[in-house]
């Protein structure tokens, strides 16, 4: 099968490429507790919770995953929360280069904390999701917080104890006990 799209650049032609299938589906995101790779004591799944590659994700004791979350492990590396963290409503978590959460980590209702990327392709005739995918793990060390629908981006750690603003998007590592916020995100302060 191929597809093809008009390109207006290097005098108009048209290109073809390779169809590459978006369409296949990731599955219902149903799952038993059981399902999980490790689950500890006292673990809270609120309704609309939905996990995907359960075998990866491994959770601590006493951990809370609000309404609605999305903890979307991958065929490969793992998603793991550490003892008494806490993830809020509608978060989504994309762990395809790995995410590790650590001990008592708040993270707020509606951040999202990816792992992967595709890269820009060189020709700009050929589409972004076309380029090839760049996993990068995001590590969240004990005791931090992430505020109200952050974005984390690819490659980030956020230090020990650091305090991330609701909305920032977080592209660079946040420095332990450190205050980070805005678009991009940068230290305004120190705990």
């Amino acid at each position: 099968m191929v597809w093809g799209f008009s390109h207006r650049g290097g005098g108009g032609s048209r290109q073809r490429g390779t169809f590459l299938s978006v369409a296949a589906s990731h599955g219902s995101g149903a799952f038993q507790p059981s399902d999980l790779a490790r689950l500890g004591r006292g673990v809270c799944f609120e309704p609309g919770v939905l996990v995907f590659h359960p075998e990866n994700i491994e959770i601590g004791d006493d951990v809370y995953v609000g309404h609605q979350a999305i903890l979307k492990a991958y065929f490969k590396n793992k998603l793991t929360i550490g003892d008494r963290s806490w993830i809020g409503q509608q978060c989504f978590l994309h762990s395809a280069g790995g995410i590790a959460i650590g001990i008592r980590c708040g993270i707020g209702p509606g951040v999202r904390i990816l792992t992967s990327t595709h890269e820009l392709p060189a020709d700009p005739a050929v589409p972004i999701m076309d380029g090839a995918l760049r996993f990068a793990p995001v590590v969240l060390e004990d005791g931090c917080d992430v505020g109200v629908s952050a974005v984390l981006l690819p490659g980030v750690t956020i230090g020990r104890g650091a305090q991330i603003g609701a909305g920032a998007v977080v592209t660079h590592d946040v420095p332990a006990g450190a205050i980070a916020a805005g678009v991009p995100a940068r230290v305004i302060g120190h705990r």
